[in-house]
């Protein structure tokens, strides 16, 4: 019987090791080396996916950069709005994006709906975790017919690509990476060897045919991709699909994207016919309220090139258990406790024997500074209990000195107040240096200290 080799693997980044140990070396996590059988000698690994039919391959040679050409690549142009704006304009021809989210978040959904919507190319969906009687389903729940969408349940990769020979896809997605295994890995199938041979092998096949390739990963109960931190090396797009699965709202970001800026995101609504398109978040981000409650502000912030005027809602009362809590959904609690402080120390207001509890309204993660004024002005309405009107919205940033600093991109901002049908907009006096907003309709409040912006409002 031939002798079978096998190594040890970090689990968390997917460093080898010839002998197990305790702490990795790499990444500095201890017990996560595992042993896992990588093949037999009397075996070759060689990769699945080769192009051409010669088993001699032509070896390739230096050139000068500037000898090198090249022609441009045309996008597809996929019916995704969303999706295009997050990858950078459409979908680059030999790419491979990995997309990752929490199980029931709506992965499969998402790429079913893109391979039923892209009518001119010829589509490959492998799926290894359902059968074609569960993906056809979901397809007439989707209400989306595409004569050339190919179904293809199987999970061994030495199959996979002589389906792709024979049918010649231009388009294929990958449902999902941790479900496959090549027959050159002993290894089991999800195992860290096997995550990355795979994916090396449809890295391979994506940039010798150019032929674009969608993976879907597993999360990991950290939130993080499951598999060695490598596969997100290997790959040209990593996307994550968040949300909270009792929440209607998906957001699609981009962590990593080499055609294209890693801060787009696009938003969409999950409803039983599917993924719906947001095109304007702002509106479904705000409440559609007719007067004033006290603690609530809305705030102009960015996402990628896209403005956003969202929910800020604060609860500020006395502490009745000793310790006062400091709580915050969609922000950063340690951004709080610096406006808090810089309230009771520039500002005079005594906040240290409050709870104070803040949201960022549609589920949202925000690390915008342009919201620090938002904050500022809810938790000090709520400790007032004084409404600040909701036809005001807030962008600027918040020095330790308590100092209003100016934020970028402060005309989209106003331009989407102005939009939304917003009246006034505070902001910082120094945004005003350079820039003509007279061509605005809305009232534009320029200060340069808290004071100026609470003796306005509180009076």
């Amino acid at each position: 019987m031939a002798k079978i080799k096998t190594a040890y693997f970090c689990q968390s980044c997917g460093a080898q090791s010839a002998k197990w140990v305790g702490r990795c070396p790499a990444c500095g996590e201890w017990n996560t080396y595992v042993e896992e059988v990588i093949t037999r000698e009397d075996v070759t690994p060689t990769s699945a996916w080769k192009v051409g039919t010669s088993s001699q391959q032509v070896a390739s040679k230096p050139k000068p950069i500037a000898e090198i050409t090249y022609s441009e690549q045309h996008r597809i142009i996929t019916q995704d709005g969303e999706l295009n704006r997050v990858l950078g304009g459409g979908i680059v021809p030999g790419s491979m994006v990995l997309i990752g989210g929490e199980p029931g978040i709506g992965k499969s959904t998402l790429m079913l709906q893109i391979a039923l919507s892209l009518k001119n190319q010829r589509v490959l969906y492998i799926s290894g975790e359902e059968s074609e009687q569960q993906i056809k389903m979901r397809a007439e729940r989707l209400g989306a017919q595409h004569p050339n969408c190919f179904i293809l349940t199987e999970t061994g990769t030495q199959n996979i690509f002589k389906q792709i020979e024979q049918l010649q896809p231009e388009v294929l997605i990958v449902d999902s990476i941790q479900t496959l295994h090549s027959s050159f890995i002993e290894s089991g199938a999800g195992s860290v060897a096997q995550v990355r041979e795979c994916t090396a092998e449809l890295l391979k096949f994506a940039k010798e045919s150019g032929t674009p390739v969608f993976l879907i990963g597993h999360i990991t109960k950290e939130g993080s991709l499951a598999g060695p931190k490598i596969l997100e090396h290997m790959v040209d797009t990593v996307l994550t699909f968040e949300g909270d699965r009792h929440m209607t709202y998906r957001i699609l970001r981009t962590t990593k994207n080499r055609f294209g800026s890693t801060s787009e995101l696009g938003i969409y609504e999950m409803l039983g016919t599917g993924l719906r398109e947001v095109s304007n978040p702002s509106e479904i981000l705000i409440s559609q309220r007719e007067e004033s409650f006290s603690g609530i502000t809305i705030g102009g912030t960015m996402e990628g090139n896209r403005p956003l005027l969202i929910e800020v809602q604060s609860l500020v009362s006395p502490a009745t258990y000793g310790t006062p809590q400091r709580t915050a959904t969609g922000f950063d609690v340690k951004r709080l406790n610096m406006l808090l402080a810089v309230l009771e120390k520039r500002g005079g207001f005594k906040l240290g024997t409050q709870d104070v509890f803040l949201n960022i309204a549609g589920g949202l993660k925000v690390e915008d500074p342009a919201l620090d004024l938002a904050i500022c002005a809810a938790l000090l309405s709520s400790f007032e209990d004084i409404a600040i009107p909701h036809t005001s919205c807030f962008a600027a940033e918040v020095g330790l000195g308590g100092e209003v600093r100016a934020v970028h991109r402060i005309e989209q901002r106003i331009s989407e107040a102005e939009k939304l049908g917003f009246q006034d907009i505070y902001i910082s006096k120094y945004n005003k240096k350079g820039v003509d907003f007279s061509r605005f309709s809305i009232r534009i409040h320029a200060a340069s200290r808290l004071e100026e912006v609470f003796s306005g409002l509180f009076g």
